[in-house]
């Protein structure tokens, strides 16, 4: 038998329950994972336009935000992994995760918010170790982790960057 979105599923999606609404709409990221055309990307700009709420980056409001999404993604990607099969493109909740982690105790800037689109979708593609480790993983903690991940390498790589004073001097210029 196969999904919905094509691709085989273990189980037959027949006699499983379609995941529920709200289900589909925390584990799609607000239905962004059922984009027909990238929809890790489309959930990647959700999230970067969701970070952009004035006080969004704040430690005390990005990180619980992270945790709830993280908790609360890895019962709803178990959910449409039943359905739909394994890492479903349908679920995009972690690429959101891994897009605030990406930025977390950064400047807010424009600048290093580009930056951090486009290295945590880089990540997420090749996924270094040991998020490809994560991949295979069945469930939704594997579908999390990868991301979580590339949000880490990500947020890292950012946070070098800012501290070097060329960079510094370079984002001081591009913001005025």
């Amino acid at each position: 038998m196969t999904s919905p979105t094509g691709s085989p599923n273990p189980a037959d999606s027949s006699l499983l329950p379609f995941p529920g609404f709200f289900t589909r709409a925390f584990a799609s990221a607000l239905f962004t994972g059922y984009s027909p055309i990238a929809s890790g990307t489309v959930a990647s700009a959700l999230a970067l336009a969701i970070y952009f709420i004035p006080g969004f980056e704040g430690p005390y409001i990005i990180m619980p935000a992270c945790f709830i999404a993280f908790l609360a993604g890895i019962r709803s990607a178990d959910a449409m992994e039943a359905y739909y099969g394994h890492d479903p493109s349908e679920v995009t909740i972690d690429e959101v995760v891994g897009m605030w982690l990406s930025l977390f105790l950064l400047p807010k800037s424009v600048v290093l918010a580009v930056a951090a689109f486009f290295l945590f979708r880089l990540f997420d593609i090749i996924k270094p170790y040991p998020a490809a480790k994560f991949d295979k993983l069945e469930g939704g903690f594997g579908i999390m982790m990868d991301d979580v991940i590339a949000g880490f390498y990500t947020n890292l790589v950012l946070h070098f960057l800012a501290a070097i004073p060329a960079v510094q001097k370079f984002m001081q210029r591009i913001q005025g």
